[in-house]
């Protein structure tokens, strides 16, 4: 009999791969680096283990996913491995470290509710919890709820809607879909960040393939697109700290 963590640790496999569909990450029948032999390629070693991921996302099947093949697939498509393997968190937040464990506090460190961080660690996702002590909290009034994160803008491409050495914070956002068009996100992809005005482009089959971003400073900063990939996390900036 298969123990109930286990059946509970599937289902959530099946809901991060629905979210990678969601996201352009993943496309079942894709032949061209994303579909399910893919998956099957980076969590179970072996292209041809297809039929063993289909068999994870079938409600029905008596086939589950173990903890290694699921820390395998978090590394893979980073997706947060707390929320994956514990149900703590969500899929794909900047999860603050050691805030996803952090029950006792509301999920909230004691220092505030947003990390602060630099946006090159933000960008590679480097902070961890081996350097917890050296993270930074706060809080702001209006700004509420965990996953969270801060850090400051680098450049003049947004001027002047937010300046060089302003701070932005910002909260991830789960679902392409949910884009506004002509909105502010940091795009963090490939191991960079953009803080830009984003449109979405659909392909011919009505998914999110690229983003169009857009610079308040247009006149220096031409648009350009960025591919939609399984790197490509968006976070709503929900507030703007300037200097005085």
């Amino acid at each position: 009999m298969i123990k109930e963590d286990r059946i509970e640790l599937n289902k959530r496999f099946i809901q991060a791969f629905k979210l990678l569909e969601d996201r352009g990450a993943i496309v079942k029948n894709d032949r061209s680096g994303r579909g399910v032999g893919d998956v099957a390629e980076k969590v179970l070693g072996n292209k041809a283990y297809g039929h063993i991921v289909r068999a994870f996302l079938n409600p029905d099947s008596k086939r589950v996913i173990d903890y290694g093949q699921a820390k395998s697939f978090c590394r893979a498509y980073d997706i947060n491995e707390a929320w994956l393997i514990y149900g703590i968190g969500n899929p794909f937040g900047f999860e603050a470290p050691g805030d996803a464990f952090a029950n006792d506090r509301g999920g909230v460190s004691a220092g505030g509710n947003i990390l602060f961080t630099t946006i090159r660690a933000f960008a590679g996702s480097t902070l961890g919890a081996e350097n917890q002590e050296d993270n930074t909290y706060f809080s702001i009034p209006g700004v509420s709820g965990p996953g969270l994160v801060a850090f400051q803008i680098e450049g003049n491409s947004m001027d002047p809607v937010i300046k060089h050495n302003d701070i932005v914070v910002c909260k991830s956002v789960e679902n392409l879909n949910d884009i506004r068009d002509n909105e502010i996100y940091a795009v963090r992809s490939n191991g960079s960040v953009w803080v830009k005005y984003v449109q979405k482009i659909f392909n011919n089959r009505g998914r999110i393939t690229r983003l169009k971003l857009i610079s308040a400073n247009y006149f220096d900063n031409d648009p350009f697109e960025e591919e939609v990939n399984e790197t490509t996390r968006l976070y709503k900036v929900v507030r703007k700290i300037s200097n005085v």
